[in-house]
């Protein structure tokens, strides 16, 4: 159920800030710029940073160094709050242009364009098995897998001030597009006398990895009996006991554990770590991925399993190869592989190349204008992991939501590792979810599984 006067005010609010965004921009630049858009601004942002900013500016297309002033590149600038690389100006500038690149608006606008006239509800927003690689479903229209995780600490009091028009900036924000970002999930609500139940497995490519590589054990252990596997990483990584890890260290450790497990480098760790606000130089980026490394043998030797498993497996057409608990088979033409479940999901026309990877068919909707044949990519040892963990997740999704179907629960939407129930006996529901959702099928015995329950009036994270 979507609330569409909220999503409607939101259209009018973002419509306002452009006007104003614009007008910034203009006064700052002095008129050198008068739309973020123009090719002039990352001219314009090169000349007056820092050198440290411009390497973070440096993005490689076809092995060819350029610089760019992209979504990523706004995001890494406006973290670095240095005024001596960054200088206010530009940081405004930097800022303006991230605040109207935001999709925040054009999702307020789908999600009341798509609302049900009569009931205001939004249906046929999922896609069955969008994810080629993983089978994972996508989302059309609506776009909710990539909704930002943000979101407004007072959602109902910044909603009643959008529809009555009132300012929303300081008191809910620094700008109109921050308080907006935060309002998408709660634009989403249950219907009067009902709640919104949503649970997500706790940490879930962090359990099923270990797991499914066979060889993870100590791994295992450490969920099995509640340890924190954040401070884990850490300890290994700084030479010091669990119980003496800070906050700060325990930070790295959670980096870590999100960008290494799926044979992640010093750029994997750079991404990740700005997303949780940790940079770190190119040389203790190194360290930190090396101690999760230390702290994880069991994780290099399962990548190298996976490697050889579907090198051979290209290599003895017909046969097949297992590496932990999942199976390779080249049939000739396509790359199969079959997970726990019995799933079995494909690489399409995989071939080796001139340097001897394999490479496939890469699945796209809408090739690019200038394309003559379909696009490839390269199948590695860190994304021939990551596709199993994630696959493996959404088989106990799957798993999830015909269970819940059978109880006769209405799951009104699911993201990824995430399921959300409309209901009236929120308790009552909260309780038979931990029971699914921790119960893992028999194909997955000894998969430690716990999950993170919420009762909500607006979907929130």
């Amino acid at each position: 159920l979507v609330d569409v006067p909220l999503c409607k005010a939101a259209v009018q609010y973002a419509s306002d800030e452009v006007v104003e965004i614009q007008q910034i921009v203009t006064e700052v630049t002095e008129g050198a710029i008068t739309s973020v858009r123009s090719p002039k601004m990352k001219e314009w942002v090169l000349e007056r940073v820092g050198e440290k900013a411009k390497e973070l500016m440096v993005v490689y297309k076809d092995g060819e160094k350029k610089y760019s002033i992209d979504k990523t590149v706004r995001a890494n600038l406006i973290l670095m709050e240095d005024p001596d690389e960054i200088p206010p100006a530009v940081a405004e500038v930097i800022q303006c242009a991230d605040d109207m690149g935001s999709s925040s608006v054009a999702k307020f606008s789908r999600l009341a364009n798509l609302a049900d006239e009569e009931d205001s509800r939004v249906r046929g927003v999922f896609v069955f098995a969008g994810g080629s690689a993983t089978g994972r479903a996508s989302s059309y229209g609506a776009q909710l897998h990539n909704f930002p995780r943000k979101c407004a600490a007072e959602p109902d009091a910044v909603r009643t001030a959008m529809v009555r028009g009132h300012s929303i900036v300081p008191k809910y924000g620094k700008r109109v597009t921050d308080v907006l970002k935060g309002m998408l999930r709660p634009a989403l609500i249950p219907s009067s006398g009902k709640s919104l139940v949503v649970a997500d497995w706790a940490a879930i490519e962090a359990r099923a990895n270990p797991w499914l590589s066979g060889v993870g054990q100590d791994k295992l252990d450490l969920f099995r009996t509640g340890a924190d596997v954040y401070k884990v990483n850490a300890a290994a990584t700084f030479g010091v006991a669990v119980d003496n890890v800070d906050k700060e260290q325990r930070q790295i450790g959670k980096v870590q554990e999100l960008a290494c497990g799926f044979a992640g480098g010093v750029g994997a760790f750079a991404a990740m770590g700005r997303a949780y606000g940790v940079l770190l130089p190119e040389s203790d980026a190194r360290r930190m991925v090396d101690g999760w490394r230390r702290a994880n043998p069991w994780a290099p030797t399962y990548w190298q399993a996976l490697e050889s498993a579907y090198l051979r497996a290209m290599r003895n057409k017909g046969h097949e190869f297992k590496a932990g608990r999942v199976t390779y088979l080249y049939d000739g033409v396509h790359l199969w592989y079959m997970l726990p479940s019995g799933r079995v999901l494909n690489y399409p026309f995989a071939k080796f190349d001139a340097e001897g990877n394999v490479t496939y068919a890469k699945a796209a909707w809408k090739p690019a204008a200038d394309a003559k044949e379909w696009p490839r990519a390269r199948l590695w040892r860190g994304l021939a992991c990551e596709n199993i963990t994630q696959a493996a997740a959404n088989d106990l999704l799957r798993h999830s939501l015909r269970e819940f179907d059978k109880l006769g629960l209405e799951t009104v939407l699911h993201v990824h590792d995430e399921a959300v129930i409309e209901t009236d006996k929120p308790e009552e529901v909260a309780a038979l979810m931990r029971q699914v959702m921790c119960t893992p099928p028999a194909w997955a015995e000894g998969l430690p599984l716990d999950i993170e329950v919420q009762t909500m009036t607006r979907y929130g994270k």
